[in-house]
């Protein structure tokens, strides 16, 4: 019953065509390819202001596009951040808020009743594929890729195992693929451009959810040689999980740099297969950088979240806003910045808008094609909401340039901080005394975009009375 309402609903999306796609020639409607980073922060990028790592590809791609510069996650970690992406629900809708481990393999899967943006595509005719790193569903479960809307899976299913990027197998669709323990971004590369190749011919949708530079601390020597002996780089002795590394940051910096080197190749092959200017490629993070010390990483040297407070984990900037460049040659004219702010419940009906497809009504997000294309006017969220529950539980809400947080939630704490984007990025100067009409507009909007979630409380709300 439920297989036949999310094929229903994705139906319905499809006959109500709202717009021609964007930009489709000869009948064809566009290739929309969404590359995902893991863990990088909104300043790891030179385009967004990083001066010691190197990303010259994704620095020309935001030349050649836009570059968003008030853009956020859906969560401050991994499974709720992209089952945000690919439903268009915030977490007081969503259905996984939070990671949760399913032993032997794999998170919390997405529930089967679930409408994701890739049920929307393949259902118009999409080739669809995920590539890289999953964790919304482990093996045999509800949340698999396959039973999500994507043709095609390669990848990590447990976000878990990813922390080793020379895993000994991956998953192609639900075939266990014994790998040799190779350099896993390096097949999911090769994995997407050889998709891309064999469907050259017919429009496709491209999730590719690189793993890097999530912890461990691994990269090819070809990567390293460039970074070894730049900075002082005391060794990472391991523990918490992950593995030594005797120069972590050269090999961190390296990690973001081959991210960067890879995305150049999608875009190149692209080009050389005359489908750039059929293409809407966007990028991003799936969350901030990770915390100073964990793993090996430095947060604090790289300037990992350039002004903003919090790091992965945190509902403060740092943790939750992410760089977004979009490259469409033709159609997205060059060299443009942009400060809308948006999110990534706002990435399905964006892509759905691009297709000339209609957006399924109970969705949170609001296309940002308008912004992509300068074209027409671009609605604005009355408010952005976040809810966590981990890392003590927190709960979030932009309205305008307000930002209002709660922390510590999970001891019963329930006050609330408020804090001027405009005129304070890093969230320093807490306001909340100061603006009491703002602090009960927050307040009311925490309370009314939630529903309670059985599978992931959010304390002391969602507690017994």
């Amino acid at each position: 019953m439920w297989r036949f309402g999310k094929v229903a609903l994705a139906t319905l999306a499809i006959l109500a065509l709202a717009v021609p796609a964007f930009g489709a020639t000869d009948d064809r409607k566009p290739n929309l390819v969404l590359v995902l980073a893991d863990d990088l922060g909104w300043g790891e990028l030179g385009c967004y202001g990083q001066r010691r790592i190197e990303t010259p590809r994704i620095d020309r791609m935001a030349a050649e596009g836009v570059r968003f510069t008030q853009h956020y996650a859906g969560s401050a970690v991994c499974a709720p951040s992209r089952c945000v992406l690919l439903t268009g629900l915030h977490t007081g809708h969503a259905f996984v808020r939070d990671n949760r481990e399913i032993r032997p393999e794999g998170q919390e899967p997405i529930p089967d009743a679930t409408l994701t943006v890739a049920e929307v595509l393949k259902e118009a005719g999409y080739a669809t594929a995920a590539i890289g790193k999953w964790g919304l569903g482990g093996p045999g479960s509800e949340g698999e890729p396959n039973r999500q809307g994507f043709d095609h899976f390669f990848g990590y299913l447990c976000q878990r195992l990813a922390h080793d990027h020379y895993p000994s197998y991956l998953w192609r669709n639900a075939e266990r693929v014994e790998t040799g323990a190779p350099y896993s971004h390096d097949l999911f590369t090769e994995e997407a451009l050889e998709f891309v190749r064999r469907n050259r011919e017919r429009p496709f949708f491209l999730y590719l959810a690189y793993a890097v530079p999530h912890l461990a601390i691994q990269v090819p020597e070809d990567s390293l040689a460039p970074y070894r002996g730049r900075w002082e780089d005391p060794p990472y002795e391991g523990g918490k999980g992950y593995r030594p590394h005797p120069t972590p940051r050269a090999a961190y910096a390296a990690m973001v740099s081959r991210l960067d080197r890879d995305v150049g190749r999608l875009l190149d092959l692209l080009r050389d297969l005359g489908l750039e200017r059929d293409t809407l490629v966007l990028l991003s993070s799936d969350n901030g950088p990770t915390h100073g010390g964990v793993g090996g990483s430095d947060s604090e040297f790289f300037e990992s979240a350039g002004p903003l407070r919090g790091l992965k984990g945190s509902l403060h900037e740092g943790g939750i806003r992410v760089p977004l460049v979009a490259r469409w040659p033709g159609r997205i004219a060059a060299g443009r910045t942009t400060d809308h702010p948006s999110a990534f419940w706002d990435a399905m009906p964006t892509l759905l808008e691009v297709a000339g497809i209609e957006p399924p009504a109970a969705i949170d997000g609001i296309s940002y094609a308008p912004t992509l294309f300068a074209s027409g006017a671009q609605r604005a969220h009355a408010f952005l909401y976040w809810e966590f529950p981990g890392y003590g539980g927190q709960q979030a809400v932009r309205l305008g340039d307000w930002k209002g947080i709660r922390r510590g939630m999970n001891d019963g704490n329930l006050d609330l901080e408020l804090y001027d984007l405009a005129s304070d990025p890093s969230e320093s100067r807490d306001l909340a005394r100061e603006r009491p009409g703002i602090v009960r507009r927050i307040r009311e909007i925490m309370e009314r975009e939630r529903r309670p979630s059985p599978e992931f409380p959010l304390r002391p709300l969602d507690s017994p009375k």
